[in-house]
């Protein structure tokens, strides 16, 4: 009698939960992936993972539901697991679906780890977070940077944004700003590729992370793996660089899967000291050391700066912050509004009362956004709901404090300044002192190979 094959959903939001397929189940035919789910990410589901990604076990690819309908999938195709495959969410919440799927007669689980990590045949450095909006993206620019002055050729991995046509995304390099217009990236894509272009950075993304490696490869000394969100890396990494965030103090201990990179960190960055109180960073300080002390703990500041300050000072501004930073990372305010406050604007001004379609929609889902304007891009549609919400804004001027220009991909009606920030190291050890002892430890672990 053929042994029969264990039914799978796996909940996800279009990134870790396709690579836990690509690495772990493609071709495993113990186990048939009956669906995915989606959320956090605007209009993943209704659409098909397609059979090109899916493999010979998938010809006719695999269905993407909301992940409202997962109690009811469970029950109708008999499922026997659930895998919860993404990032930023409290333990609480996690378990409350544990707990739903169970009810519903399946076992929950997560993958995640050594199970999920790709070997490279370069070296990997991993810059991770225990939030989103940690600043993660400044400090990986700032690892890149380290590494180039040491006449390193850097190749950026970036976990996935995938939100167009999957088969087309397998595999995507980007090495100019032209790239990002060709593959018709999402403001969410452009934030994280384009500060790495314009360093002279080649990036990597996509959807297939074991072809993308290898492709990687051929052009790389050190693989930079620039992390999504709060999720552990995708690649082994040979050093494992974690940030931290001050401004939300015991979240390092709190969600998933953000704690599993505080306790795999060799250094551990705590960021935006500048603007925290000194008794949060006392505490975070202190759960780094209670539950990691072999870590190096970097000391780091997120200073703010403005392209045209003498502008604020007075008027009414609209502040855009970074999307997920505001939507599933809860940060209540982000660098546009330090900016705002530092250079003396007068007054925020609320956004609620001009937004349309998808951007109304962005805050009825995330209430506690409250004042500022998250910078929704994930779609062509949703680009035009933001330039039409920003331009219906009654305000004085527009403060963009997104990593890139939004002028370059909407027309914004009023005056507007960009709000920029980068990582500053504070005292020692910083990351210079960290990305040398990497390199010398490469150095040595070479030249003993070349002996033996």
């Amino acid at each position: 009698m053929a042994r029969q094959k264990k039914k799978v959903i796996i909940m996800g939001a279009a990134g870790r939960d396709f690579h836990n397929f690509n690495v772990l189940y493609r071709d495993n035919d113990a186990v048939e992936v009956v669906a995915f789910t989606a959320t956090q990410i605007p209009d993943i589901f209704g659409r098909r993972y397609p059979k090109a990604l899916a493999g010979k076990l998938y010809p006719k690819g695999i269905p993407i539901f909301d992940e409202s309908e997962l109690l009811d999938l469970i029950k109708k195709h008999a499922i026997d697991e659930v895998i919860f495959s993404y990032s930023d969410i409290p333990y609480q919440v996690i378990m409350e679906k544990a707990a739903m799927v169970m009810s519903a007669g399946a076992r929950f689980a997560v993958e995640g780890g050594d199970p999920t990590m790709i070997k490279s045949t370069k070296p990997v450095v991993a810059v991770c977070a225990i939030r989103t909006g940690c600043g993660k993206s400044q400090t990986t620019r700032r690892v890149a940077e380290l590494l180039q002055a040491q006449g390193k050729k850097v190749v950026a991995i970036r976990h996935p944004m995938p939100y167009g046509d999957l088969a087309k995304q397998a595999c995507q390099r980007f090495a100019t700003l032209a790239d990002l217009d060709k593959h018709k990236c999402t403001i969410e894509e452009r934030e994280e590729y384009e500060p790495h272009i314009v360093n002279g950075i080649i990036v990597y993304a996509g959807v297939d992370y074991e072809m993308i490696i290898r492709q990687a490869e051929k052009e790389a000394d050190i693989i930079l793996w620039d992390g999504g969100n709060n999720d552990m890396s995708f690649y082994k990494p040979d050093l494992m660089i974690t940030v931290v965030d001050p401004h939300r103090p015991g979240h390092e201990l709190s969600y998933y899967p953000g704690q599993n990179n505080l306790l795999l960190a060799d250094v551990v960055v705590i960021n935006k000291i500048d603007s925290a109180d000194p008794e949060n960073v006392a505490e975070v300080r202190g759960n780094i050391a209670a539950y990691n002390p072999k870590a190096v703990v970097v000391d780091a500041a997120s200073p703010v700066d403005v392209d045209k300050p003498e502008m604020i000072r007075g008027k009414k501004v609209l502040v855009v912050e970074d999307g997920p930073t505001l939507t599933h990372g809860e940060m209540p305010y982000g660098a546009g509004v330090v900016a705002a406050e530092k250079f003396g604007a007068a007054e925020l001004v609320d956004p609620r009362p001009y937004t349309v379609k998808s951007i109304t929609a962005t805050f009825e889902k995330y209430p506690d956004i409250g004042i500022l304007l998250p910078a929704m891009g994930y779609g062509t549609e949703q680009v035009k709901d933001l330039e039409m919400t920003i331009n219906k804004t009654k305000c004085d001027l527009v403060m963009v404090a997104t990593p890139i220009d939004l002028n370059r991909i909407i027309k914004i009606n009023k005056p507007s300044v960009r709000v920029f920030y980068s990582l500053q190291e504070i005292g020692r050890p910083n990351l210079t002192d960290v990305i040398e002892k990497f390199l010398k430890g490469l150095s040595k672990a070479k030249g003993s190979s070349k002996k033996k």
